[in-house]
């Protein structure tokens, strides 16, 4: 008996499944800055020390939580995450998604790549739809005190846990494993059948992958970022461009389903062909035996 057939859907959070980056809900305002405060200092200091982006903001975290006197844990980076404001429909979107793919004859399965944090993921409404969630995350003392980088994902980094998704290394310490090879037939999630959803210029790697390898991008906008998502439409970095409109009947969803569809598709007419060869393969052998 065949085993279903795997449809990975990969997403970058913030302004991708939520309405603006993580930090911005709760975390930055218990600092007592705003948004635009905070991300000047961790831009700033990151470029004054040719620092990595996300290095930087982490580091800002923890430096401004101890000058201000704040408390900062993982647990209450987790409490934080509850003020995330997700985009209309996302809450039921994986409920739908998972629905028609089993009528198709596939599994869906939902992953996070994002340069967030994995903490404040963790306490969204959404964090128990994903199969795994790769992210930014500190480690913490025995008190739940965040003291190192324990994964910092950058733009370019982001590639690699498509790279694991393909092979099912989920496990971010196995890199062995990661980079023994392995022929394409026994790769757990063909790229030909992923969906990269991202929202940006930070998404770019990912999508380029996608439509390198044969998979889909779809970059979601709001207003404000609409002129730079249909650049990347333009310039073909993007297979479509939506409205952040998860909602049921949205275009997203109609798209999504469809791509789901095609893949369903694709992969019921590989198997025929597979089993077609094998058959024909039967048939030579025992004419070659006849021969003897």
């Amino acid at each position: 008996m065949n085993q279903t057939p795997i449809v990975a859907f990969l997403y970058d959070f913030d302004k991708t499944l939520c309405t603006t980056d993580m930090q911005n809900y709760a975390f930055i305002p218990s600092l007592g800055m705003t948004p635009a405060e905070f991300w000047a200092e961790a831009n700033g200091f990151g470029r004054s020390n040719r620092m990595d982006g996300i290095l930087a903001y982490m580091y800002t975290m923890i430096r401004e939580a101890e000058r201000r006197r704040r408390p900062f844990t993982r647990s209450d980076l987790v409490e934080k995450g509850r003020d995330i404001v997700l985009f209309p429909g996302v809450e039921s979107w994986f409920r739908r998604i998972n629905d028609f793919g089993r009528r198709q004859g596939v599994q869906v399965e939902h992953y996070v790549i994002s340069s967030g944090l994995r903490e404040i993921i963790e306490g969204s409404a959404i964090s128990r739809e994903f199969k795994e969630i790769y992210a930014s995350e500190f480690y913490y003392d025995e008190r739940g005190i965040p003291v190192w980088p324990k994964l910092a994902v950058n733009f370019t980094a982001k590639t690699q846990f498509v790279y694991r998704i393909n092979k099912g290394v989920l496990d971010v310490s196995d890199d062995k494993t990661l980079n023994d090879s392995m022929p394409d037939d026994s790769k757990r999630v063909p790229f030909l059948n992923m969906v990269y959803f991202g929202d940006g210029l930070s998404d770019v790697p990912c999508m380029k992958m996608m439509r390198a390898y044969g998979g889909q991008a779809i970059a979601v906008y709001q207003e404000g970022n609409r002129p730079g998502v249909e650049d990347l439409l333009v310039k073909g970095r993007v297979d479509y461009i939506f409205p952040a409109d998860y909602r049921a009947g949205s275009a997203l969803e109609a798209t999504a389903m469809d791509i789901v569809r095609k893949m369903a598709v694709t992969d019921r007419l590989a198997e025929e062909n597979a089993r077609q060869l094998r058959g024909v393969g039967g048939d030579l052998l025992q004419g070659q035996v006849g021969l003897f």
